[in-house]
């Protein structure tokens, strides 16, 4: 979270161009969104007790369980010619590249657009947005989207699989008898690349998939970005005084 903030601020200052990032992680890791009540919505003591690790995002949504998946960032300044000022419509132009993404590992996704206003979720794959991708109208990636500086960030999550067992039970419930019907009902509501597709992805064929769904539908040529030893350490810096501290992961809603 924290190189995707700094990948924001230094692109902000003109110190480096738009950027496409994929990324994973080395241990289950729970992200809630910017403005979520996380105290209200998560059970902690089963966050650590699936060894999970916690963190707030920048962009806004709801909690996301990130673990079997390939995650992707993409910083560009609100200025360019195809960045539309609606966010809904930024979600349409950026999201072509997530859709080829799809089909280059045989997959037919659409967009999802929702008929009416849905009842809120603390989780985030119960429910697709606007132009999220749907395969037989079950949710198959997430998004989220906050614009800062005249930048616009947004991030995502492709899961090859989700463990229900572990993404329900992080999440507070009036009573067990819910948090069993809820994740019951799951599978009607999202599905996976493995799920899908009938075999096991790794990480690899993911970005390889994605890196070309994205060169295609935005027309761009990519080139690989190295960072210097103080970028490196402003981000590791940035993770320590923000990411690691619990007002910002657990309380910062409340100020906002």
């Amino acid at each position: 979270m924290a190189l995707d903030e700094a990948l924001l601020n230094w692109h902000s200052e003109g110190k480096i161009p738009p950027t496409l990032r994929f990324y994973g992680w080395s241990k289950p890791s729970l992200s809630v969104g910017h403005f979520q009540k996380a105290e209200r919505a998560i059970d902690f003591e089963n966050v650590q007790k699936h060894g999970c690790e916690f963190v707030r995002r920048l962009t806004g949504g709801s909690a996301v369980l990130h673990d079997d998946e390939l995650t992707y960032s993409i910083v560009v300044s609100e200025k360019k010619e195809y960045i539309p000022s609606s966010i809904r419509a930024a979600y349409f132009v950026l999201s072509k590249g997530i859709l080829e993404g799809y089909k280059q590992l045989g997959i037919q996704a659409d967009y999802a657009i929702p008929e009416k206003r849905q009842e809120r979720t603390d989780v985030c794959f119960e429910k697709p947005a606007f132009y999220e991708m749907v395969v037989d109208g079950k949710k198959v990636s997430g998004n989220a989207q906050t614009r800062k500086q005249g930048v616009l960030l947004q991030h995502g999550s492709i899961p090859m699989s989700i463990n229900k067992e572990m993404l329900f039970d992080l999440f507070k419930f009036p009573s067990e008898k819910l948090r069993g019907k809820k994740r019951n009902s799951f599978s009607e509501k999202a599905i996976t690349i493995n799920e899908i597709t009938k075999k096991q992805h790794t990480y690899d064929d993911l970005k390889k998939a994605f890196h070309k769904g994205f060169q295609s539908e935005l027309n761009m040529d990519f080139i690989p970005l190295q960072l210097s030893d103080s970028q490196w350490q402003e981000v590791h810096d940035l993770a320590k005084t923000k990411y690691a501290v619990e007002e910002w992961n657990l309380y910062h809603q409340r100020s906002v």
